[in-house]
């Protein structure tokens, strides 16, 4: 490399070898830690901006090493011999490293002098490389160096080299050319003036690296880091739509309701909305009680497959068909399959599960239907069981599909618990979580529906789903 220090600049003293050899043997560890890390990252899921980001850093690192041990190796070949042992060398396998394009990690950085006096220009071989050049046809000259850069490009270094010779400011600034073979490269151009004995600049030396992959993968780590900042806050603003949406259509009660509010037998309910371990993952669980206008009460209770605000949007659907096809007093056997029909012939098929109970206050007479949905349990003197299903498919499922309902005679004082099988990790479609069994003696002293809640909510409250549940409990009246 053509000296770049003038006559009255000291010249600096040769670091000792073991510090240079110390640092090597620091850059190659650290070098083959993070690329453990990296390769760990190779199978990743393109759709994942998480994963692409955390990749694109790993490969950032990596140059970024690879450079350091490029200049330490280049600082520990300019040093006196102390054996004929060659020096510890960087481990730089790179199974991505092209080296037919970029040559080797010492090619990626070449010097160059451009002597003012004279008019002569020194190239260094690694120079050379970088653009493409063949030693043959000799080096640029600084008028002829712009024309290889890109035309947005050539301004910033004609300012760098006249600010160098006239002004006799540093070399610092980066700019693209386009090679010969049609490839373009990024370069990082670092120099100064070179004085004379009267302090006039004799000549201009630089050092040029090629840092196109550098910056390439710059450009990858803000690309994936903004894909995954935009992904974080439309999620965000999806989960904030099903909240609101949740909360819009779902009963805004929450003390104990009493339905019908007069007469004999009415039922004491209450209900509770038990998120997932994971609050982001709303899903499309319901539960619903709702007054007819015979006097009779509906209950409901359903589960819709998916998360996010299209399970909440479709829930919402079939919770209003529900309702309007109750009040017009459709038997719940035929309302499941109308719901079937709803889901089938929806613009977005979905699955789903309900129960759907109606009662009679005034004969305490329970008829039910469900489609592939957990059993009601009936909690009566201090002991609880499932009820007996009739035939039911989950909803969406098949078409032309016709719904059982049954029947069974409710006693004043009788506890009734619907619930989705998100409640815990020990139920399943169609079983009886052998915990909410267990609550039979609590319901038996409980005075209200809220109060039965409340037992449930101690007892699944802490328990860590993977989807997200809801229960709703009658209490029948005397």
């Amino acid at each position: 490399m053509p000296s770049h220090l003038s006559a009255d600049r000291p010249a600096p003293q040769p670091p000792e070898r073991h510090a240079v050899d110390a640092l090597i043997s620091r850059t190659r560890r650290l070098r083959g830690d993070v690329d453990a890390v990296r390769r760990d990252t190779v199978l990743i899921d393109e759709e994942d901006a998480q994963m692409r980001w955390q990749r694109a850093l790993c490969d950032l690192a990596v140059h970024h090493l690879d450079d350091l041990g490029t200049h330490l190796g280049q600082l520990r070949e300019g040093l006196p011999p102390e054996q004929p042992a060659d020096p510890p060398a960087l481990d730089t396998s790179d199974e991505t490293l092209d080296r037919s394009e970029r040559g080797s990690l010492i090619g990626r950085v070449g010097s160059a002098e451009w002597n003012l006096l004279t008019d002569e220009v020194t190239w260094s071989e690694e120079l050379f490389q970088i653009f493409g050049r063949s030693p043959k046809t000799g080096p640029l000259s600084l008028d002829e160096l712009p024309s290889l850069l890109l035309p947005e490009d050539q301004p910033l270094l004609t300012a760098m080299v006249t600010d160098c010779l006239v002004d006799g400011r540093p070399i610092d600034g980066e700019f693209r050319i386009l090679r010969t073979d049609g490839r373009m490269r990024t370069l990082h151009m670092m120099g100064e003036p070179v004085l004379d004995a009267d302090g006039c600049t004799a000549s201009m030396w630089a050092v040029l690296r090629d840092v196109s992959d550098l910056r390439r993968n710059q450009q990858a780590v803000r690309t994936n880091h903004d894909s995954l900042r935009r992904r974080q806050q439309r999620a965000q603003t999806e989960h904030r739509m099903a909240v609101e949406l949740q909360e819009a259509v779902l009963p805004p009660w929450r003390d104990s309701l009493r339905l019908p509010s007069q007469g004999v037998g009415a039922l004491d309910v209450a209900a509770h909305y038990l998120p997932s371990r994971s609050s982001s993952l709303i899903g499309g669980d319901w539960y619903d009680a709702l007054e007819l206008p015979d006097g009779r009460t509906v209950l409901t209770v359903g589960d819709l497959t998916g998360h996010g605000i299209r399970a909440t949007s479709a829930m919402a659907m079939v919770l209003g068909a529900l309702r309007g096809m109750a009040v017009a007093g459709i038997e719940p056997g035929a309302l499941m399959g109308h719901l079937n029909q709803l889901l089938e012939s929806s613009v977005q098929p979905a699955l789903g599960s309900a129960v759907c109970c109606r009662f009679e206050p005034s004969t305490g007479v329970l008829t039910w239907a469900q489609a592939g949905h957990p059993a009601p349990l009936l909690f009566r003197d201090g002991k609880g069981r499932p009820l007996l299903p009739p035939d039911g498919v989950l909803l969406g499922a098949t078409s032309g599909v016709a719904y059982e309902q049954d029947e069974v005679h409710l006693l004043p004082g009788d506890v009734l618990v619907l619930h989705t099988d998100g409640l815990s990790r020990h139920s399943d479609r169609g079983g009886c979580p052998d915990a909410l069994l267990a609550l039979a003696p609590r319901f038996a002293q409980a005075r209200t529906a809220r109060e039965c809640v409340r037992s449930v909510v101690t007892e699944f409250g802490g328990t860590e789903r993977l989807d997200d549940a809801c229960v709703l409990i009658a209490r029948i009246g005397a």
